[in-house]
């Protein structure tokens, strides 16, 4: 499978596969890289498309960068990748993990998307952060008051971070999207996932004593069963 390095806008990003009219945007989650898009890039590459995979801001070749992983800074990236394919592809369709999904939720919501794969989604970044909050006995007063707080969890609550979350609601998404979820994921209640497919259609798939990051044995072969049940080949003479 050929993979080309290359760099859009200042982002590290890979090229997988051959030249195709059909890719898939590849959007990483929370302490993972571009370069581990090759599994679902095999796949996706099978059927005829290409794959763009880029590193998230403090992720893969971008961790010593004085650029944060915030939601603003994330939103920003996936909107110039966004308009990178935008310029010379007419069949764009997005698999996005984790925090990745959350992203995509935000920036591509006005993008003429094919259709979305999510794995482990986040849905609600308000509640998760409101739960964090709690769990560490931080009120809204005192994270605005001190801006930032480091939580025992290793994760860093931030005013203008939660202050975004709130102002960017998710209150439209009209793409055709399919969900992977683990029964234990601990990031993404079941709830939420529910309410979420319930407003925007979604097709969801629930892997029983799934975990919300996807690493053992068991979990990546129902990862790759349900990529290749949800990529479709690409019709003859559209590459």
């Amino acid at each position: 499978m050929i993979a080309t390095p290359i760099e859009i806008s200042g982002i590290p990003a890979i090229l997988w596969g051959g030249k195709s009219d059909g890719i898939y945007i590849c959007v990483h989650g929370k302490r993972s890289c571009k370069e581990n898009a090759e599994g679902f890039a095999e796949i996706a590459t099978r059927r005829g498309y290409q794959v763009l995979s880029f590193d998230l801001p403090k992720h893969g070749g971008r961790k010593n960068e004085d650029y944060p992983c915030t939601v603003q800074n994330g939103v920003r990236d996936l909107t110039l990748i966004g308009n990178y394919v935008r310029k010379n592809r007419p069949d764009i369709h997005v698999f996005a993990e984790s925090l990745g999904a959350y992203f995509s939720l935000l920036a591509y919501r006005d993008y003429p998307l094919g259709s979305c794969l999510f794995l482990s989604p986040i849905l609600d970044m308000e509640r998760l952060i409101k739960d964090m909050m709690q769990g560490c006995g931080i009120s809204e007063e005192m994270l605005e008051k001190k801006g930032k707080i480091p939580t025992p969890m290793g994760e860093t609550l931030d005013w203008d971070y939660y202050s975004y979350v709130r102002e960017h609601p998710v209150e439209r998404w009209n793409v055709p999207t399919a969900i992977l979820y683990g029964s234990d994921d601990t990031l993404t209640g079941r709830d939420v996932l529910d309410t979420f497919s319930r407003r925007f259609g979604c097709e969801v798939t629930v892997m029983q004593n799934g975990e919300h990051y996807f690493h053992t044995k068991e979990q990546l072969a129902v990862l790759g069963q349900w990529l290749e049940t949800h990529i479709p080949n690409r019709k003859p003479g559209m590459q």
